[in-house]
């Protein structure tokens, strides 16, 4: 086990909590009551996890539009620790036709739980409170099942040809629903496709699911499998189905086709001549290895740690002992404790612990023109400081030569660590390295022309940009179009709001509030903002706060390079390209 590893588990008690297991949760809801005289509801189900007396979105299920009963096909995997109590509350909420968010979205009540209790049962079913606390008629079951082991995922490619139209004066609007069939007979969604509105040669959009979820690692379990036509009052029309198996799928993976005619049994049964309601056609069957963090981590993935530090006016005087900037004797101000909080952690993963610290909104020496991203060492060259300890000392040199401005302005930092994480993948290019491998690492090491490097030289580079800031940012526009753009790299962003201002307006940069677009109306690629206020946290321990901004970080690493096939490095050819290092 690699030194970095090791430091890095021990700091965030990997060795000393480990995750039992991992559970998978899907969700049905029944009797869900019309608040609207004119129309049934579009329940959407937000799934959050008490950490540190703080509920904090864990993920939340589709929108089914029209729907009282809903099953969604969403599914929650979560790590199960059996020595903690994991404190989950679930939140129905009715969406907004013409919002996904959910500040429209009427609050329908909500549930809550422990994931042990949940999994001691194994199918839970309890009524939700409605809002103000008494006990409604919608009742919402929640089935936990254990992943077996198998992290392989599934990418599937459904279309299908001349189905049956079941509309008078348009085509059917048909969609696709998977379900596994238990070992005691019961079925279980697995998988709901968009709507295809208009067309009986409808193309479905590719999509993922564990091994696990398809077919409990067994490749013969049945699959039924059914298509229907959407109506807007959500009394779909049936069109046919068809059984199959993880083992008849596979026949695609070669890039054949897999074909299976949908069947209406009733027209099978009254009609003469039926032959079938269409073909329904699999032209992609891929399996696509999920690795974890941890392989990442072991295989010598560097974390490139950037901050960025709110140096405008409403942070006050630094000479004044009310400002956020004021720097005690002996008490830390909340900008330094939330940099050693999350610094200390992110820098047992990078080999140099050499971090590049920014900061924004000052007039800065010697010209004192305003600036949204100096070194705050003043060495532009070169604005890395040795450790956290090194970020910390050049913060506290650089006050007295500020004078704290405005406004505030993230996006050029933001821009800033993103065209350094471009040029490690365009570097990477030119180099001829295949994009199914990985980053330049900034190991240092010497090459003459006539060197072959070797392939596993090359490690990967993952960039974290911590931004404290003490006010809701005034460029959100450019931000939001920074962050779009980000998304596409190997980059996370993490904003701790510092102060007591009102950071309503910022959740929306993490996906809390729908998915995040461009002004253009583009959509982030992934989730890669954690914004976290750190009032939340002024009289919890530092390893708390740590603990919630970086939460999701492993996930969108991991995430990242999977969806680019990017596979980690085993640690023993980790190890092998150590002598090139520092």
């Amino acid at each position: 086990m690699s030194d970095i590893y090791e430091s890095a588990a021990n700091s965030l008690g990997l060795f000393s909590s480990p995750c039992l297991t991992k559970v998978e949760l899907r969700l049905t809801c029944k009797g869900i009551s019309d608040r609207d005289a004119l129309s049934k509801p579009d329940p959407c189900v937000v799934l959050n996890m008490q950490s540190h007396g703080q509920w904090m979105e864990v993920d939340r299920t589709e929108t089914i539009r029209s729907c009282v009963n809903p099953t969604y096909s969403k599914v929650f995997t979560l790590d199960f620790y059996f020595e903690e109590v994991q404190r989950l509350r679930f939140e129905l909420f009715d969406i907004n036709s013409s919002h996904n968010g959910l500040k429209e979205a009427d609050f329908l009540g909500s549930v809550e739980c422990t994931l042990g209790q949940i999994i001691s049962q194994r199918k839970l079913s309890k009524a939700l409170l409605r809002p103000g606390g008494t006990v409604g008629k919608a009742i919402i079951t929640i089935t936990a099942e254990e992943l077996t082991g198998n992290d392989d995922y599934i990418e599937l490619s459904f279309s299908a040809r001349k189905l049956d139209d079941k509309d008078f004066f348009s085509k059917s609007d048909p969609f696709l629903e998977i379900y596994r069939v238990n070992d005691d007979a019961t079925m279980q969604l697995v998988y709901r496709t968009e709507t295809v509105m208009n067309n009986l040669n409808p193309v479905w959009k590719t999509f993922k699911v564990s091994l696990n979820s398809l077919c409990s690692g067994d490749h013969d379990r049945k699959l039924q499998c059914t298509v229907w036509d959407w109506d807007s009052n959500g009394k779909h029309d049936y069109i046919g189905e068809f059984e199959a198996s993880f083992k008849e799928m596979k026949g695609a993976i070669d890039g054949r086709q897999v074909q299976w005619p949908c069947i209406n049994p009733k027209y099978r049964v009254k009609k003469k001549n039926y032959r079938n309601s269409g073909i329904v056609i699999l032209n992609q069957c891929k399996v696509i290895k999920m690795h974890s963090f941890l392989d990442y981590i072991m295989g010598g993935c560097q974390i490139q740690f950037t901050v960025a530090i709110d140096f405008t006016a409403s942070n006050g005087d630094p000479r004044n002992s009310c400002s956020l900037h004021y720097i005690h004797p002996y008490q830390p101000n909340e900008y330094l404790k939330a940099l050693v909080a999350v610094g200390e952690i992110c820098q047992d993963y990078d080999s140099d612990k050499m971090f590049p610290a920014f900061g924004f909104g000052a007039r800065i020496p010697p010209d004192f023109q305003v600036s949204h991203d100096f070194a705050v060492n003043f060495n532009e060259d070169n604005p890395e400081c040795a450790g956290i300890q090194g970020v910390v000392e050049a913060y506290q040199a650089c006050l007295p030569k500020l004078q704290l401005y405005g406004p505030t302005n993230i996006a050029p930092i933001i821009q800033k660590v993103a065209k350094t994480a471009s040029q490690e993948v365009h570097t990477k290019e030119a180099m001829g390295v295949s994009p199914g491998f990985c980053f330049l690492s900034c190991l240092s090491f010497v090459v003459t022309p006539t060197v072959n490097i070797p392939f596993h030289s090359f490690l990967l580079q993952y960039f974290i940009l911590l931004i404290l800031t003490d006010g809701v940012i005034t460029d959100m526009a450019d931000t939001r179009e920074a962050i779009v753009q980000a998304s596409h790299l190997p980059m996370s962003i993490i904003i701790v709001g510092v102060g007591n201002a009102d950071f309503s307006d910022m959740q929306m940069l993490d996906g809390d509030d729908g998915i995040l677009r461009s002004p253009k109306g583009e959509p982030v690629l992934r989730d890669i903002v954690q914004f976290v206020p750190f009032r939340s946290f002024k009289h919890a321990s530092p390893a708390a706060l740590a603990k919630s901004v970086l939460a999701e970080v492993p996930n969108q690493v991991v995430d990242y390079y999977n969806s680019k096939g990017i596979k980690p490095k085993v640690p023993s050819e980790y190890q092998s390209s150590r002598p090139f290092g520092p």
